[in-house]
């Protein structure tokens, strides 16, 4: 698996995956140092700046960090064959939404779930599994279902995705049930984002004259998704009749005086579909414990 090369926030705690030497060679931070970030680049090919307890600090890059709670001893790998504990596999993305094209990448998602002595074990299970180059992400089951809960609209979206790949049984139960994550924290999340997001874009095109098409179409989708939950029960993952309007938006064909009326009006639509809304304030987070519990008894007597 190539390491996790997502950012870090300033203040995350990260264990360090090389030695750094002084001029007359000697280690002056070994491998395994334990820090915090207090200075994070724009982008990967720049250093971040880690404060260490002793007071003083290094740069390195991402894939030169780990963030400490992933941190396992590196001498004893997840399994032989870790994707044999992959229970749930989807496509999402582009090609899920009906906005792919012949140079869409393939996105895949889901969660994993370990034999019961893995977790008893001191290494622990690690919370999430990445390979950037097959365009993968794994989530533990636990913190698949617990983002689930805080309406994470990626997660959410695993869950309804037509494009399911791989469903064992533990993937079957939760699809069953994939209603008892629903709630009205979808417009925190879903409209809260998108808010946030349009305003920094904003800036960007005050001061640089530019913006990224493809995020302001994402935008969009996020805002008609989150809506048709809060109206329909559920989450609407292929963008169906907004495929063309989206598409040219993502292509820079839209004027941004349009884009932007066309968001404040879904914005005035989620308002609206909230006080409408049947959901529940929150999800049904006793069906899910109760689901989870189930689901860690099923690997008891499984071998790792």
């Amino acid at each position: 698996m190539s390491p996790d090369l997502s950012p870090l926030p300033l203040g995350t705690q990260v264990v360090t995956r090389i030695a750094l030497h002084s001029p007359g060679g000697e280690v002056s931070r070994p491998v395994g140092a334990v820090g915090r970030v207090v200075s994070a680049p724009t982008d990967l090919s720049h250093a971040y700046h880690v404060a260490f307890p002793d007071g003083g600090q290094s740069a390195f890059l991402r894939r030169d960090l780990d963030i400490q709670r992933h941190h396992t001893n590196p001498d004893q790998p997840l399994a032989p064959d870790w994707t044999q504990w992959v229970q749930y596999r989807c496509i999402v993305g582009s090609r899920a939404f009906g906005l792919d094209t012949e140079a869409s990448d393939t996105d895949r998602r889901g969660f994993y779930l370990l034999p019961a002595d893995r977790h008893w074990s001191l290494w622990g299970v690690p919370e999430q599994l990445e390979n950037d180059e097959l365009q993968e992400t794994y989530w533990e089951l636990q913190k698949f279902v617990t983002l689930a809960l805080k309406a994470n609209p990626n997660v959410l979206e695993c869950l309804y995705t037509p494009l399911v790949e791989t469903a064992g049984p533990v993937a079957q139960d939760l699809l069953s049930m994939r209603d008892a994550f629903l709630s009205t924290l979808v417009y925190q999340t879903y409209n809260g984002y998108v808010l946030s997001q349009f305003k920094r874009m904003q800036a960007d095109l005050r001061n640089r004259g530019e913006i990224r098409w493809k995020h302001v179409m994402h935008l969009v989708r996020l805002l008609l998704s989150g809506i048709a939950v809060l109206e329909q029960g559920e989450v609407m993952v292929h963008v169906g009749e907004h495929r063309d309007s989206l598409l040219a938006i993502k292509r820079g064909e839209v004027p941004w005086s349009e884009i932007d009326a066309w968001r404040l009006d879904l914005h005035a639509r989620f308002d609206r579909a909230l006080i409408q809304s049947t959901l529940p304030e929150r999800p049904d987070y006793a069906r899910v414990n109760a689901f989870l519990i189930r689901a860690r008894r099923s690997m008891l007597e499984v071998e790792s």
